[in-house]
């Protein structure tokens, strides 16, 4: 059966500062609700070895459904902070509040609450802080509640020195139960088992991914993988098959793996690109979101890799109308059935390079600015809704389910120094599904 992909852009919005990570709100009276957040390196002024400055923002957004000619997505609230690493949700409500949880460049690990305003809006205020430690970047969390389970609330983050630190929410206070030394440099990312949460998984700069037992203590990993041939940036725990674990690394690869087998993984997909962020679909569990920095926003189908057929996951849609560094991503929950077709955008999108044809030579930092990266990006400009652009179109894709012949999906992301927040739809639906919509 020959299945069609097709994404098009809804909005795009300006966020005037790099934009590195976007967040869908999961709590089922808020799946409206959009943030994203900022990094701004300011180098210091004067003497070299001034400190830079890292500051950031962090914007809040309503997303419409109704059919209108106005953009579905809305500003409710911007707020000036430090510099923001990471952006996670709590999956469940705490204290009947969706709870947000940011990694700042101060260090601290920040929750905030989605509350009503006095104007009727929604507005995120502030719940707890704590730092996680001095001197340093925090630079990931992730919450123990993937699978909507909210029995167990704790938080786990990593951080610029290598640190992974977990903690509890109780009563609105974060309370630290316990933090290591788990990389030799940058602890990129850390994350949940979301089905053992006394599992937890880590990856660094030393080009580690590390797994830690909470029962037994963190004087040593369950085990090291070195199969990553860079930093590894990114875990995500699938919330829908128990023991599958997604990493991404600086080496473009995505690796899917059985926790129980951590020696060999069980696929690997080169995605031409340093794998910033990996997120699971969050009903679909085979479909997995990729940021892949210097090579556009990816959907991988990874069903066959997860019946053990092995081989690398097919990509079934590319987003590629941004025209920088790919960081944030994540999925709606949204339904789209009562979705508007597409918006113009609120606001121009700024052509950031020249039409030539050749590659051009660009330099870029890391998010701590501890080392600097040359990378080649194709020239090109921002290609408006309607124009023809490139797309994974399968011949032959693999069906979702067999009772299932047609999906769309709700997305954003963000790119960092043309600071971009894209908004967009996926559709995917066999020839069979086409031709009867058609009919109607």
């Amino acid at each position: 059966m020959a299945w069609k992909s097709r994404t098009r852009n809804l909005q795009v919005f300006d966020t005037e500062l790099s934009a590195d990570t976007v967040e869908w709100c999961p709590v089922s009276s808020s799946h409206d609700i959009l943030v994203c957040g900022t990094y701004q390196l300011q180098k210091g002024a004067g003497e070299e070895d001034a400190t830079p400055s890292r500051t950031g923002r962090l914007y809040l957004f309503e997303f419409q459904r109704e059919a209108s000619m106005s953009p579905p997505l809305t500003e409710l609230q911007r707020m000036d902070t430090a510099a923001i690493l990471d952006l996670k949700w709590c999956h469940v409500p705490v204290s009947g509040q969706p709870v947000l949880g940011m990694a700042a460049a101060t260090g601290e690990l920040q929750l905030y609450t989605l509350s009503d305003s006095q104007e009727g809006s929604r507005i995120l205020q502030t719940l707890s802080s704590v730092e996680v430690g001095t001197e340093r970047l925090a630079l990931s969390l992730d919450w123990s509640t993937g699978r909507m389970d909210s029995s167990d609330v704790r938080v786990v983050c990593s951080d610029s020195a290598g640190c992974v630190s977990v903690l509890s929410l109780a009563e609105g206070a974060l309370t630290s139960l316990s933090r290591w030394k788990a990389h030799d440099f940058e602890a990129w990312i850390s994350a949940f088992s979301y089905w053992d949460t006394q599992l937890v998984y880590s990856g660094g700069d030393d080009c580690k991914l590390k797994g830690w037992d909470l029962r037994v203590g963190p004087s040593c990993p369950t085990f090291t993988s070195k199969r990553h041939s860079m930093g590894v940036c990114s875990i995500h725990s699938n919330p829908h098959r128990e023991h599958i674990l997604a990493t991404g690394s600086y080496d473009e690869q995505v690796l899917l793996w059985d926790g129980r087998n951590m020696r060999q993984p069980l696929s690997e997909s080169p995605v031409g690109g340093g794998v910033w962020r990996l997120k699971w679909h969050p009903t679909h569990q085979h479909l997995l979101l990729a940021a892949c920095m210097h090579n556009d926003f990816h959907i991988l189908h990874c069903q066959q890799a997860l019946e053990g057929s092995g081989g690398a996951c097919p990509v079934v849609a590319s987003y590629i109308l941004h025209n920088s560094l790919a960081y944030g991503a994540d999925w709606s929950r949204l339904s789209l059935e009562e979705l508007a077709p597409c918006s113009p955008p609120s606001a121009e999108p700024k052509e950031c390079l020249i039409e030539t044809g050749e590659h051009l030579r660009i330099q870029y930092e890391s998010p701590t600015a501890s080392f600097d990266t040359s990378l080649e990006d194709e020239a090109g400009r921002y290609i408006p809704e309607g124009t023809a652009a490139p797309s994974t179109t399968p011949a032959a894709g693999p069906a979702l389910h067999e009772n299932t012949s047609s999906l769309s999906g709700l997305l954003a992301s963000c790119s960092f120094y043309d600071h971009m927040l894209h908004v967009w739809r996926w559709d995917w639906a066999s020839d069979e599904a086409r031709q009867e919509s058609e009919q109607f």
